[in-house]
């Protein structure tokens, strides 16, 4: 690794399901190494919130209402700096959702938070060719860190 990281991790909620720092730093750290991430030093925040403050933001931000399992805030700088910005996860909707697919819990917060961070070095999926680029690098990504690739029930589909 040729970054520094610096991970700050804000719990706005009690569930104990959630992942310690440990995983957090080990996922960021590995979508950064996986995604050729150049910078000197690496800064984000992970937010774990509930569904109200999710809801709150996805209404703000995206103009949709309800919760969402994740969102994902760029920092924006005239200057390349080492604030890439925010990953707000709430944690009740990624619970139910690794419930409903039958996932475990690890693996399902892993790609989020690797999605997350990829959205945060300016990946996108709003077309079909970035959509492809980015859940290479999410599989790849995954499978290093010994997670089985999470698209691979939609794509048999």
């Amino acid at each position: 690794m040729s970054f520094r990281l610096k991970l700050y991790i804000q719990i706005a909620l009690d569930i104990q399901e959630l992942p310690g720092a440990h995983n957090l730093h080990r996922w960021v750290e590995a979508a950064l190494t996986g995604a050729k991430y150049k910078g000197k030093q690496a800064e984000l925040t992970i937010r774990m919130v509930n569904e109200k403050e999710s809801a709150d933001l996805n209404e703000a931000y995206r103009y949709k209402k309800g919760p969402t399992n994740i969102l994902s805030f760029p920092f924006a700088a005239p200057i390349k700096i080492s604030p890439l910005g925010d990953i707000v996860i709430c944690a009740p909707v990624v619970i139910r959702e690794a419930i409903n697919l039958g996932i475990n819990l690890d693996a399902h917060l892993a790609h989020l938070v690797v999605h997350g961070v990829l959205h945060l070095l300016g990946h996108d999926h709003d077309n079909e060719d970035k959509a492809n680029i980015m859940e290479s690098l999410e599989i790849r990504i995954l499978a290093w860190l010994g997670y089985p690739d999470p698209y691979g029930d939609l794509q048999d589909s």
